[in-house]
């Protein structure tokens, strides 16, 4: 297991100024948290849209890499999307779970069965075929740039730990200029 912060930190040694990174929660707060590069998309409004709001993007955006980072908690709120993310296929799009085993944006209960799902393989099952997995900081750091690299959709689970309960800021998160900074983001950015 690792520490989602070192996780992220490693994602964003990979991460492209012209990315587009969706995320929401507790995910949204640690990735803004260590200021790492890449245009943040935040308006993602409920928990399981990351993944709808991202594969949108990379259909709109195919000459931009969209990458989401979900809580698992934020994925079992719409595990129907990587089945539509399969049926799609966007060469863009890059769907990291962050698995904890817990629903930590609404207190830290446990995910019914939470330690026995197998996100690998209900994306396998969903028709993905770019599939990864880590749980360790040097597996992760080792494989990422070939993971990243993989014919798309790509999909990668990694196992973190939960962390401190956030400073839940709801009201930034989802502040109406974010969307303008995000649309003069994406205009100022070209594609790397």
């Amino acid at each position: 297991m690792m520490d989602r912060k070192s996780c992220f930190r490693v994602i964003a040694s990979h991460v492209r100024a012209s990315d587009v990174i969706v995320s929401s929660y507790s995910s949204a707060f640690e990735w803004l948290a260590i200021d790492p590069p890449g245009i943040p998309y935040l308006a993602v409004g409920a928990m399981g849209l990351d993944t709808s709001h991202a594969l949108a993007l990379a259909l709109a955006m195919p000459d931009r890499r969209i990458i989401t980072l979900q809580g698992d908690g934020s994925l079992m709120m719409n595990l129907g999307s990587l089945a539509t993310l399969a049926d799609q296929s966007p060469a863009n799009l890059v769907h990291i779970t962050c698995r904890n085993t817990i629903y930590e944006a609404n207190g830290g209960q446990p995910i019914p069965n939470g330690a026995g799902i197998d996100y690998p393989g209900l994306a396998r099952a969903s028709g993905l075929r770019s599939i990864f997995a880590f749980s360790d900081l040097d597996a992760l750091a080792e494989g990422l740039p070939g993971a990243l690299d993989a014919p798309g959709p790509v999909y990668i689970c990694v196992d973190v730990t939960a962390g401190a309960p956030p400073k839940l800021d709801y009201a930034r998160l989802h502040a109406p200029d974010l969307v303008q900074q995000f649309q003069a983001a994406i205009a100022a950015t070209p594609v790397a």
